[in-house]
């Protein structure tokens, strides 16, 4: 279905033009001057009529030849200099045109990366793509043309009539007595073909979905044999954007009917009312001739005024898409703490940075010992942990014998977290409600739900792809929200279990996981993680190029490529989203033996929906209902919760393991 994207009623297309102002500031001194070539050259065009009457009334009527050459010669150099002039207005702004498009698309494109998931959620992909291409390809048409020939065309006309009056002033009234009625219609005009030009480009948008859509989902289509289906759906919208087009062109041709017919019946009055006059002995032959030249020289700026009104309005139309888009608030200004607070925030930081540096020494005597708390936390998985049967305790003892916590190097900690989706009706109960969790240092936690539970969406908090309604999530004690948000990015670590990968070579796709000093070793190392060394038999090893999508990979082999990506960097903090689905048995067993080293080095939480998986973590949560409603280990649960047990019966084979 199409999409409908908020418009702005009765907005004034010059106040929408002059948005674009700060792009075209840096180049506005060639445009300046292009325009100003433009207007000499239109009016070196009106001095044409001028030199005919001197040859008519001069040379011609005292049959000088002598005089007709020489007024010929002039004639010929007045049209050189006037496409020398026109051209060179062209060289002027095709540079600086063409960098500003640059500039524009890549503004925008920076702003896309900035905003938040839940506007890349309410948006169509279509409507983005039509923004950045065909939106942007009518600014640059209209700077290019439009922008410059409304003034040259408005500057020609009124030279032109002030010559004409000059020659002879009741003629003059004539040809300017259709004014009225052409403002008028082109003011109703405005109206309707601002209303229809939007409406235009927003279908354009939807078109350009379904067509990203199809070629991404052709698997999909064939394997359904839903082509047919498809381009009937492609043709219903094709059509209406036809007719929309239709209805604009109907509206243009109505504006141009009108504004060439006027002028033209004006004209012919004017000339049959000089040829009176000139047959009377009142007006000479020169006069008319001039007059009527100078009336046919302004038939184009006149008769442009159409066109040109219409690209002005599409691209007002453009220019308002396009910050529709850049008027969205990015991740910056929408973080739990605003920037009224960020002064203190970054105070507490520095502090905070300071006493991390005595939490770091301290972790590395808590890691020395891990290994001893591991095979500690081996044995009392055995037994129940304290507080663990409701999970709820995250203040204090969080349901996982965590003591009281909330100082720097303790994990991440979820406390009082709440999160509704922003287009949430409003009085719908929240996804996630009051969820507290503590995952000690180094501990892996696996997090299991019934579907739609909102695990995904719990996980996608940490790294801050949605932003949280109230509570707060701590990592090391640092309230994730006071971190700038590519440290915090940098920290943690994200696989999603519906991988996606780039149109690049393996290599780059997992090294986007790392930071720019990663090279062939981390390389090495994550693909031995995620066992997903068969990269190495494809036609050019990690320089493969794996396609849109990795659609040329397996769905197995994808996953195994965006798990090496989430762990070559070797984060302190990494977020698994059911990262072994798409596997089969026996690389997911080896992909858990090579994973189990990383989760070792690591504060780590897992989605998870198998026992196979559960099983890779220290200890589970149970999500259920919005909230975390049991802690403990896998054996611990299956034997105290009747929903996880639940949850987990169909892999009971499993369960032995």
């Amino acid at each position: 279905m199409p999409t409908t994207y908020p418009t702005t009623k009765d907005r004034s297309a010059v106040r929408t033009l002059l948005r674009l102002w700060p792009y075209v500031r840096p180049v506005r001194a060639r445009l300046f001057t292009a325009a100003f070539v433009a207007i000499v050259a239109s009016c070196t065009a009106l001095v044409i009529p001028l030199v005919l009457k001197w040859m008519v009334d001069g040379p011609v009527a005292d049959r000088d030849p002598a005089g007709v050459w020489l007024g010929a010669l002039y004639l010929l150099l007045l049209g050189v200099a006037e496409a020398l002039l026109f051209g060179l207005r062209r060289w002027l702004v095709a540079r600086p045109l063409s960098h500003v498009e640059a500039e524009m698309r890549a503004d925008l494109y920076r702003r896309l990366q900035r905003l938040p998931m839940a506007f890349h959620d309410r948006w169509a992909s279509g409507q983005l793509l039509s923004r950045g291409t065909t939106d942007l390809m009518l600014l640059r048409m209209f700077l290019a043309f439009p922008l410059t020939f409304l003034l040259v065309n408005g500057v020609t006309i009124l030279v032109g009539v002030v010559i004409m009056l000059v020659q002879e002033w009741t003629l003059g009234l004539i040809v300017l007595g259709p004014a009225v009625p052409v403002v008028v219609t082109c003011v109703l005009f405005e109206t309707r073909y601002t209303r229809v030009a939007r409406l235009a480009q927003d279908q354009v948008g939807d078109l350009t979905t379904v067509v990203e859509e199809s070629v991404l989902g052709i698997r999909i289509i064939k394997g359904f044999g839903r082509h047919r289906s498809q381009a009937r759906a492609f043709r219903r919208l094709s059509e209406t954007l036809r007719g929309t087009e239709l209805r604009k062109a109907r509206l243009l041709a109505t504006l141009s009917g009108i504004i060439v017919t006027l002028p033209e019946v004006a004209v012919g009055a004017a000339l049959v009312l000089g040829a009176v006059q000139v047959a009377d002995g009142e007006l000479s032959a020169g006069t008319l001739v001039a007059f009527l030249s100078t009336a046919l020289a302004l038939r184009w700026p006149v008769d442009s005024i159409g066109f040109l009104l219409a690209m002005s309005q599409e691209a007002a139309t453009a220019t308002e898409r396009y910050f529709e888009v850049m008027d969205e608030r990015p991740e910056s200004s929408t973080a739990a703490t605003d920037r009224s607070t960020a002064a203190t925030d970054r105070s507490t930081a520095a502090t905070d940075r300071a006493t991390a540096a005595t939490d770091r020494s301290t972790a590395a005597t808590d890691r020395a010992t891990a290994a001893t708390d591991r095979s500690t936390a081996a044995v009392g998985r055995s037994a129940p942990l304290n507080g663990g049967g409701d999970g709820n305790g995250g203040g204090t003892g969080d349901g996982n014998g965590g003591g009281t916590g909330g100082g720097t190097g303790d994990g991440l900690r979820f406390e009082g977290v709440v999160f509704r989706y922003p287009d949430a009706a409003p009085g719908s109960p929240p996804l996630l409600d009051h969820v507290d969790l503590h995952v000690r240092p180094g501990e892996s936690m696996a997090l299991v739900g019934a579907t739609g539970s909102g695990k995904t969406t719990l996980t996608a908090l940490v790294p801050r792809l949605h932003e949280l309604t109230s509570g707060r999530i701590t990592l090391d004690g640092q309230d994730i929200t006071a971190l700038p948000r590519e440290e915090l990015r940098s920290n943690v670590a994200v696989a999603f279990e519906e991988p996606t990968l780039f149109s690049a070579s393996v290599g780059e796709n997992v090294l986007m996981g790392a930071d720019d000093r990663a090279g062939a070793d981390e390389l090495d190392r994550a693909l031995a993680v995620a066992q997903a060394e068969f990269v190495h038999a494809l036609p050019q090893g990690t320089r493969t190029q794996v396609g849109e999508q990795g659609l040329s990979l397996s769905g197995g082999q994808r996953q195994r490529i965006a798990l090496a990506r989430a762990v070559v960097g070797r984060p302190r903090f990494l977020v698994l989203d059911d990262p072994l689905s798409a596997l089969d048995v026996h690389t997911e067993a080896a992909v858990e033996a090579a994973l189990r080293q990383v989760l070792a080095d690591t504060t780590a939480l897992i989605v998870a929906h198998r026992p196979s998986t559960v099983l890779l973590a220290d200890r589970v949560a149970l999500l259920s209902g919005g909230r975390i409603t049991a802690v403990g280990t896998h054996q611990e649960l299956l034997r105290t919760n009747a929903e996880y047990a639940h949850l987990m019966s169909g892999n009971q084979e499993a369960d032995r393991r």
